[in-house]
């Protein structure tokens, strides 16, 4: 994600400790952070500004007496910023460096970081603060991507419904089919992918939370696990290990899990078979104390029954909204 900082002259070292804390999620990809640092000698600034500003997904306001007083930051940056947040085109960030009357400026509606709006000049160690922003921000661009995902995943299949799907007149119809192996094998390997990638952007989204470390590892091209440590709890710590059934391993189901770490494909605690009806192929549940065995499950769905299972282990579970 593009990530423009906006921030006073004056905080230019707390500008220096926000990159040096975001530089893992430069690493990994997933963000590209922009500051006027970067403007090149003889370019146009506000033409170069406004630019970046109106390509970010994210704003980050470095927010301080400096950045309030700023009519550059205030006025021109940051209202900019606000349009763009309200019509959904961009994320607006405030991230409070020291205690100042921004309460009293349009960003009080929005969640400010670090934690509770409380100033990074306020923290014991200001290093603590930088890392709650920079786990947050890493909470935020895994649900864009996951979100970036199933939109793509809703739009591929849009595209791929056969012509005979739709009439002139709009309307939408479902044929019976019958359904051979390849399709079947088709199938399992695109619920076993859209499992595998809901374990790992959740493992990443948990592993920031404070108490507790979480690691996601690929066995090979049928097999993945997790580990999830609860650092709170004595013996808060959940494992699983899901498998593709393939080959000989097929008798254990089309989807199945153990819950243990690294655990061989001819162990099951439980899994999923694939079904067909008269217009899709769907899942059921095989051993899965959480599901009933006669409910048609998608791949997320599955997805989330392991995982729930895994969270409980583990001593975690779902915040109530």
């Amino acid at each position: 994600m593009k990530a423009f900082i906006s921030y006073s002259h004056k905080d230019s070292s707390a500008l220096d400790r926000l990159h040096t804390h975001l530089a893992i999620l430069r690493r990994e990809g997933k963000i590209e952070a922009w500051f006027d640092r970067k403007i090149l000698p003889g370019a146009n600034i506000d033409a170069e500004v406004m630019s970046k500003l109106q390509e970010s997904d994210l704003f980050l306001a470095l927010v301080s007496p400096d950045f309030l007083a700023s009519n550059y930051c205030y006025e021109t940056e940051m209202k900019t910023a606000l349009k763009q947040h309200e019509s959904g085109r961009t994320r607006l960030i405030p991230i409070i460096l020291e205690p100042c009357d921004w309460q009293s400026t349009p960003l009080r509606s929005l969640k400010a970081l670090p934690r509770d709006g409380k100033p990074v000049a306020d923290w014991q160690n200001e290093n603590t603060a930088y890392l709650d922003v920079v786990t947050e921000l890493r909470r935020i661009i895994t649900e864009e991507l996951k979100a970036s995902k199933v939109a793509q995943v809703d739009v591929k299949a849009k595209d791929s419904q056969p012509a005979m799907n739709s009439s002139p007149g709009g309307k939408r119809y479902r044929v019976k089919r019958d359904f051979d192996k390849i399709d079947y094998s088709d199938f399992r390997a695109q619920v076993f992918k859209t499992i595998r990638d809901y374990f790992e952007a959740s493992i990443t989204e948990i592993n920031g939370i404070d108490e507790i470390k979480a690691r996601f590892t690929d066995i090979n091209s049928y097999s993945f696990t997790c580990s999830i440590l609860n650092r709170a709890l004595k013996q808060g710590a959940g494992h699983i290990t899901v498998h593709a059934g393939t080959g000989s391993t097929g008798m254990m189901g089309d989807i199945y899990y153990s819950l243990a770490e690294n655990a061989p494909p001819n162990t099951s605690n439980g899994g999923f078979q694939i079904e067909a009806g008269d217009y899709e192929l769907y899942l059921t549940a095989r051993m899965m104390l959480r599901a009933n065995d006669n409910q048609r499950l998608s791949a997320t769905q599955v997805a989330k029954l392991m995982w729930n299972e895994l969270l409980e282990r583990a001593g975690i579970a779902h915040a109530e909204e």
